[in-house]
């Protein structure tokens, strides 16, 4: 079993992968007479095919052991998955480059309190794993028809490890 250590999540090091969701960066101003500060423009929604839209939903997601035994990939060839979570605890995020023989090696990533990540169109990932406890989060997806979903097994698995 190949092991892998998850990196602090920064939106440099996740970059080629998609965008970090999170109240940092220069793009943001006041609104409601200065009563708040919006954190503009944080990701972009992707929704490719026939009928597609953009759906915002809930999930409630159950923690796993660790070190994760990763054995499977998934990606979603029509649009663009984020994941922001709803309280200020931290989430494991793996994301794999796409290669001719299907995922690349896992690059894993600990996002931090405050952290919500958007996986790009068609970007090979793991599945929404909380640590220590549930956690909720809001997603944002594609609907629309068509089959949006690839699951890719690993003939090996790979332990990824905490900090």
């Amino acid at each position: 079993m190949s092991r892998i250590v998850a990196q602090p999540l920064t939106r440099e090091a996740f970059a080629p992968f998609g965008d970090v969701i999170d109240m940092g960066g220069d793009n943001r101003y006041p609104i409601n007479a200065g009563r708040a500060m919006r954190y503009h423009d944080l990701a972009t929604a992707e929704a490719a095919g026939p009928n597609a839209r953009v759906l915002i939903s809930m999930v409630r997601g159950t923690p796993y052991d660790m070190p994760l035994k990763l054995t499977m990939v998934e990606r979603h060839p029509l649009g663009s998955q984020a994941f922001i979570p709803l309280s200020p605890r931290p989430f494991l995020v793996v994301v794999c480059h796409d290669t001719k023989d299907g995922p690349g090696e896992p690059h894993a990533f600990l996002a931090g309190p405050g952290q919500g990540i958007n996986y790009r169109r068609n970007l090979w990932h793991g599945v929404l794993t909380p640590i220590g406890e549930e956690q909720d989060f809001l997603i944002v997806d594609r609907g629309g028809d068509g089959s949006n979903l690839e699951e890719f097994y690993f003939s090996h698995p790979y332990e990824i490890h905490l900090p």
